[in-house]
């Protein structure tokens, strides 16, 4: 970790990398934007993934008191991860062959029937406990009419995977047993809290002369304000939707797992803790003498003991840690490898055809429908994990090295 502090800098920034030549250089324009707003608690931290973003880079943390800033947040509100083990040996899903192949290809191609991806809903409303206790308390929300009617059609998304970087993968950890884990989020209808909320901060922004720099996109609502407030509510809502969308997604992924081993080799699974965790969010924590708003956008809560989850690229290695509690970092870690290329920059540096001889000479199965624009999510698109995982020694121990064997993506 080093620091930077320089004229551009009215709080330091802390960086998880071995130099500023590791940063690029947007990524680091919008670290200055950060250290440069009037109601930063210490500093800014950058975990070793960070890159940029829309706003505040992704892989940054800041705690600030008084202020929420949705852009901080991020679009995809509760976006994270679940991870859970099993007492199954990997190598007996490659070696069983079924009628469709082998078990592998068997149960991914059952997870890509059974979970919508993509753009993707279910035709059937779902049932949800968080929505429907969201409707229950209706007086919470129905102030806001703009977003008020997407909570009926959330029903629709829950158990959904969604596109982009988000996946289901089955992975071999290094006692060869088989692990589960997927990456999604709150689908589009975080996006649109995420959006209406940031407009109102503009606006209200400009109202107020605020000396936060529009073009900075970095506008903030004040806590105990009416449109702050009615933020964290829905924002807290959006983190709940999350939180069950994979929780669904993982019991249908268990369910098939468990029903095609037994089918197929006789075996019973037996599963271990469930790991369910988001990295863009922001919550009320006590720092440095402070209740601050610590927003993590693209960063893994890792406090003393608590599991998490760090997942690498398609083809690489994830990680299930355990927080070391630094303060420096408010008790944050990275939420992956970090992207080194874009997604139109990995289209026009890595072939398709090259990503997927990639996957198969590492006998990876690939449940992807549209594979043309494999290469966005390839992992030569992203930092190697193994170098972010060395940065943050301070931050996290490793429990658990898992390979992926067959992934499922949008």
């Amino acid at each position: 970790m080093f620091v930077i502090y320089n004229e551009k800098t009215r709080r330091p920034i802390k960086v998880w990398l071995e130099n500023i030549d590791q940063i690029e250089k947007s990524c680091l324009e919008q670290a200055y934007h950060l250290a440069d707003l009037p109601f930063i608690h210490k500093w800014v931290c950058l975990m070793p993934d960070t890159h940029t973003g829309k706003g505040m880079p992704i892989g940054g943390v800041i705690a600030t008191e008084g202020v929420i800033i949705p852009n901080a947040v991020g679009v995809d509100i509760g976006c994270g991860m679940n991870f859970i083990s099993t007492n199954i040996k990997a190598a007996a899903l490659k070696e069983v062959v079924t009628g469709n192949g082998t078990l592998v290809q068997t149960i991914i191609a059952d997870i890509m029937r059974e979970i919508p991806v993509g753009f993707n809903s279910h035709t059937e409303k779902q049932t949800s406990h968080v929505l429907d206790q969201a409707l229950e308390q209706a007086e919470k929300y129905d102030s806001n009419q703009e977003l008020f009617p997407l909570i009926e059609s959330a029903y629709f998304q829950v158990g959904t995977l969604g596109g982009g970087n988000h996946f289901i993968e089955l992975q071999e950890d290094q006692d060869g047993h088989l692990g589960i884990m997927l990456h999604s989020g709150s689908r589009h209808f975080g996006k649109r809290i995420c959006d209406a909320y940031h407009k109102k901060a503009r606006t209200l922004n400009e109202m107020w002369y605020s000396q936060v720099p529009d073009e900075y996109r970095l506008a903030f609502l004040p806590v105990d304000s009416e449109e702050g407030q009615e933020y964290i509510t829905w924002m807290n809502l959006a983190m709940d939707y999350a939180f069950e969308n994979r929780a669904r997604m993982m019991q249908r992924v268990k369910d098939i797992v468990a029903e095609k081993i037994q089918k197929h080799s006789d075996q019973k699974v037996v599963f271990g803790e469930e790991i369910n965790c988001h990295h863009n969010y922001a919550s009320l924590e006590h720092h440095y003498g402070k209740n601050v708003w610590v927003h993590r956008k693209g960063a893994t809560r890792a406090r003393s003991g608590e599991l998490a989850v760090i997942p690498g690229a398609m083809g690489s290695y994830s990680y299930v840690v355990k927080g070391r509690g630094n303060e420096e970092s408010f008790c944050t870690s990275s939420h992956g490898a970090g992207r080194a290329y874009s997604r139109k920059g990995a289209m026009e540096t890595f072939s398709c055809e090259a990503v997927l001889n990639d996957l198969k000479e590492q006998g990876i199965v690939l449940g992807k429908t549209k594979k043309a624009d494999v290469a966005e999510e390839s992992r030569f698109a992203y930092k190697d994990i193994e170098t972010v995982m060395d940065n943050q020694n301070d931050l996290v121990e490793i429990v658990s090295k898992l390979k992926t064997i067959a992934v499922v993506k949008g």
